[in-house]
């Protein structure tokens, strides 16, 4: 028999199966792209990061199009059950190979779910601290304030202690003042000078208060909030407008001073001399 005669033999038993197949895959492709717009729609709701939604609409593609093409080749007269035991055998060897990495996607999956943080918050975990950045399925990256970033594996963050600051944080600004300054003109003029800081925020009110009685000053606490993104330039810009008012107000900062007493032995120049040297500071 020819070639040409096997060819037509070929297709006159298979041909109607090879284009029932292909239809079947065709179709596929069409269900697999409306399955995909309409997991985009559903899930834009939730308000994930958008290489997460890439993903799931990807995933969920790529489902449809694996059934359709085992249908086609089932379609097609091929004997799929060796071929779906190989797929499982593969799986199987992946999933043990990559176990580290999937541990990191259902860790990824779950940060983008319960959301304990989100893009642009501040927080601490595992000794880091820093401004998320990126929340990927695999990793989460904070950035710091120096521009570096740090990258985490989502499997070291599920399951731990996170201190989460949110996009606000209370600065810790500390100020002393002599023992015989007014305080009440002291507070007025901190609270003039916080309050019209233009990266202090409004609510929720900063405090103020004296937290120690030193040995040469009153020490005076000032807590104003601010945005995440000014918590490094704020503090330099309050010392500075609080010096000027002071100075402007004559409310003195005191210099830490000690007192010395020298008692003379009945040595005459000598103790004198001693004496001298400590008052002078020589």
């Amino acid at each position: 028999m020819s070639v040409k005669d096997q060819v037509i033999e070929f297709l006159v038993k298979y041909g109607f199966q090879i284009i029932g197949g292909l239809v079947i895959f065709v179709c596929g492709l069409f269900v697999a792209g409306a399955v995909g717009r309409l997991v985009k729609k559903s899930i834009a709701r939730f308000k994930l990061e958008p290489p997460v939604e890439l993903l799931f609409v990807r995933l969920s593609k790529l489902v449809i199009v694996a059934f359709t093409g085992i249908l086609t080749v089932s379609k097609m007269g091929v004997d799929i059950a060796p071929l779906v035991a190989g797929v499982g055998v593969i799986g199987v060897g992946v999933g043990l190979a990559t176990q580290g990495v999937l541990s990191n996607v259902v860790a990824g999956l779950v940060i983008i779910f319960a959301k304990p943080f989100r893009v642009g918050e501040f927080i601490e975990i595992h000794e880091e601290t820093g401004v998320v950045s990126t929340i990927d399925l695999l990793a989460t990256k904070l950035m710091h304030a120096d521009k570096s970033v740090v990258v985490i594996p989502n499997r070291k963050i599920v399951g731990e202690i996170l201190h989460n600051y949110g996009v606000i944080r209370q600065l810790d600004i500390n100020v002393g003042v002599a023992y015989d300054s007014d305080l009440r003109l002291v507070e007025t003029v901190v609270r003039e000078v916080v309050s019209q800081h233009p990266k202090v925020l409004k609510e929720p009110a900063f405090i103020f208060g004296i937290t120690a009685l030193a040995d040469s000053s009153i020490n005076i606490a000032i807590k104003p909030w601010v945005a995440i993104q000014d918590y490094g330039s704020t503090p330099p810009e309050i010392y500075r407008s609080i010096i000027d008012a002071f100075r402007a107000n004559r409310i003195e900062m005191p210099y830490p001073t000690r007192t010395i007493h020298v008692l003379s032995n009945g040595r005459g120049p000598v103790a004198e001399q001693f004496a001298s040297r400590a008052v002078t500071g020589i």
